[in-house]
């Protein structure tokens, strides 16, 4: 019986490295591993092992009998990506692998003396590159976050209600207590400490800081009450300490407008319209979970550009919008090119995902009922025009082909893309958001890279970060190998008392253990994974409470 690949997928193509037949693609070196939306099982390849399954850090891949409910769709969708293509070969031995060796052995010479690097971000990217030095190197790893806590986008970032994905996390927070990794939390570069002094401290730097920041509209009404940035809204929903409980009012709307129709906008419309009683099952922040219990929303309205054979979603994310109890999914077919292009959609494409949804032309006079189920409503072809009030978001002015629509809303969340900010000391580029640079090396800098998205901009998943932290290791590893780094002036112990003294609260491998029992104690209580906790003082008391118990760090 073949295995299949199913929603929860990273993309990080740790099952790709132990299959022992190449029966999961796209691998690393083929063009589309960066921006494939998920890893695929070839059906007529796999035979059986389970090598995949046991490897995956998410927990994504299942043997096809035993794919229930929404996942057996992908029993389906993994065969249609192998539709039409020449099968891959069968590999001689389990240990040889498609893409061949490493373009560098991440290994340094025995007579190298050990290198320290500093990792600036505990997020997915970040980790990564950690995991990359600390496996396959001798280099001691200086993990860095301006948090109390570590954990990045996998921390605040993920959906509560999608914890297979978090596991990707879980599976990176071994390295906290890698023997020669020392955890400095709660220091932020460029503040606290200058990027010249911990460049004066390791050998090495690697900046792993994201895309924080978001897009804006750029509409009429675009800074009135009641819109916001998904990226506002995703922090509040998962406690991050720098989001207050009051950042966002909910307030008395009943239906949500959501620009754009890429993953972070499902997210955002599936916890507005889920029941509050599955959601308090989950590690979502408390009081979102309060307000989402007092929401009136009962409608929310995605609005997309393009046509649904171009939505920027996933697969497994439209899929799992379909699934949630309760709410009905719907596409507004005010256009006729909607219908069309879900009709004629191949097997393979996202757009036949859609056919299972309720079609109407959706009459913007009729208030969301509390008759009813919940809805979803997915509005293609449809750009914002116009956020109307006077004193507060009222409705939204949508074009389309059929002229302007006017949607009464009491919400307005953009979801169209994170973006890059400068930080202090490094160059940066405006018009793309990210630090210049060259395979990772940051452009007119000696010892200075960059991983993740403030590398190639806020594209590709969590898994997409162990490609591009190999490049830009692989990068490292070779300036240091030629004697092109820097020497460091000051100790690892002196670094660690300069970022105590800037901050005063300074969260080692401890502490960190600390916040994490005392999070889980709390969800047990509840009956809960976790429950998060909001606010720095927080956090930071926890740390220093636990700090006599736990590992090392």
């Amino acid at each position: 019986m073949t295995y299949a690949i199913t929603q929860t997928c990273c993309s990080d193509a740790t099952c790709v490295a132990v299959c022992p037949v190449n029966c999961i693609h796209p691998t690393p070196d083929e063009p589309d591993f960066g921006t494939t939306e998920m890893l695929y099982v070839d059906p007529k390849t796999c035979i059986d092992c389970g090598a995949c399954a046991d490897a995956c850090p998410v927990d994504a891949i299942f043997p096809v009998d035993r794919l229930t409910g929404p996942l057996k769709k992908y029993e389906a969708i993994n065969a249609a990506h192998y539709e039409g293509r020449e099968p891959a070969p069968v590999l001689a031995s389990p240990t040889f692998h498609a893409w061949g060796e490493p373009a560098f052995a991440r290994s340094l010479p025995s007579d190298f003396a050990p290198i320290r690097v500093a990792v600036v971000g505990t997020g997915p990217a970040g980790m990564y590159a950690a995991e990359d030095l600390l496996l396959h190197t001798n280099a001691e790893v200086t993990l860095i976050d301006r948090l109390p806590v570590a954990g990045g986008l996998v921390r605040y970032g993920v959906a509560p209600d999608h914890p297979g994905t978090k596991g990707a996390g879980d599976a990176l927070a071994r390295f906290h207590t890698h023997p020669r990794a020392t955890v400095r939390l709660g220091v932020e570069i460029g503040k606290d400490v200058t990027p010249e002094e911990l460049a004066a401290h390791h050998d090495a730097v690697v900046y792993a800081v994201g895309a924080p920041s978001d897009r804006r509209l750029g509409i009429p009404g675009e800074d009135l009450p009641g819109s916001l940035s998904a990226t506002s809204l995703v922090s509040w929903y998962n406690a991050h300490p720098e989001t207050a409980p009051e950042a966002v009012a909910l307030g008395t709307a009943r239906r949500a407008v959501i620009v754009g129709n890429g993953n972070v906008a499902l997210d955002v419309a599936r916890i507005l319209v889920s029941d509050p009683a599955a959601l308090a099952a989950t590690d979502i922040a408390d009081h979102a979970l309060a307000a989402l219990r007092d929401s009136r929303v009962r409608e929310v309205v995605l609005l997309g550009r393009r046509g649904p054979e171009d939505a920027a979603y996933t697969a497994s994310e439209l899929l799992a919008l379909g699934h949630v109890p309760g709410v009905e999914l719907v596409v507004d077919t005010h256009d006729p090119r909607i219908a069309g292009a879900i009709d004629a959609a191949g097997p393979g494409d996202k757009a036949a995902l859609l056919r299972d949804a309720t079609r109407e032309t959706v009459d913007w006079t009729r208030a969301p009922g509390d008759g009813g189920p919940r809805r979803i409503v997915l509005r293609f072809h449809s750009a914002p025009e116009e956020a109307l009030g006077p004193d507060a978001v009222r409705a939204v002015r949508a074009g389309g082909a059929d002229g302007p629509a006017e949607i009464p809303a009491g919400l307005l969340v953009r979801a169209i893309g994170y973006r890059g900010v400068p930080l202090a000391g490094l160059p940066f580029d405006e018009a793309t958001g990210t630090v210049p640079h060259t395979a990772g090396r940051v452009d007119g800098m000696t010892g200075a890279y960059v991983v993740g998205w403030i590398k190639r901009g806020p594209s590709g998943g969590i898994g997409a970060n162990r490609a591009c932290a190999a490049e830009t290791v692989g990068s490292l590893l070779a300036d240091a190998v030629d004697g092109r780094l820097p020497k460091p002036a000051g100790s690892a112990k002196a670094f660690a008392r300069l970022a105590r003294d800037r901050t005063g609260r300074l969260i080692d491998a401890r502490g960190l253990a600390a916040i994490d029992r005392a999070e889980r104690a709390r969800g047990a209580a509840a009956g809960r994974p976790r429950v998060k906790l909001a606010t720095v003082p927080e956090l930071v008391a926890a740390a220093r409470r636990g700090r006599l118990r736990g590992p090392v760090g």
